[in-house]
């Protein structure tokens, strides 16, 4: 990545950090309840998973969406996908962190705002604290290998 490259991903994230941390919470109509804006959510943003960073093209793409996450979620009063699976999630017990298989679900909302067409996802862990931002996906991946698009890799844990 070059240095101008490098600083405008730099300023991309710095400001949508900072737009992250301003959103606590958001009423979302379809589910008649308020979905968080926490941590984990701008943690998956920048990885895959555990110390698995995501390419900064794909990081600069998601910060640049993130704004349109919280109104994506208070305007859906559609629900467009759910995903239901079992995951080793970090758990807090007993004051310590620890992984235990857990059943998860995402929930998927598409929406088509200033012209982008993206993919918000909120998690609900079984026994968790509430439903909260997962992912902002745009809904236009494009496949490294044929170089065609494509709309997600089927795993909403990674996407």
């Amino acid at each position: 990545m070059s240095d101008i490259e490098l600083a405008k991903f730099e300023r991309v994230r710095n400001e949508a950090e900072v737009f992250y941390k301003t959103i606590g919470k958001v009423r979302c109509p379809y589910f008649k309840e308020e979905i968080s804006f926490n941590a984990k959510g701008i943690e998956h943003i920048k990885f895959h998973g555990p110390r698995h960073a995501r390419s900064h093209r794909d990081q600069y793409i998601r910060f640049r969406l993130i704004s349109l996450a919280p109104r994506i979620l208070q305007e859906s009063h559609t629900l467009q996908g759910v995903s239901r699976r079992n995951n080793l999630e970090r758990i807090k017990t007993n004051s310590r962190w620890e992984t235990a298989m857990r059943s998860v679900t995402y929930y998927e909302f598409v929406a088509v705002i200033n012209d982008y067409r993206v993919r918000v996802i909120v998690k609900e862990v079984e026994g968790g604290l509430g439903k909260y931002f997962w992912s902002i996906i745009p809904f236009w991946k494009m496949d490294k290998i044929t170089g065609r698009r494509i709309l997600n890799s089927g795993k909403p844990e990674i996407d």
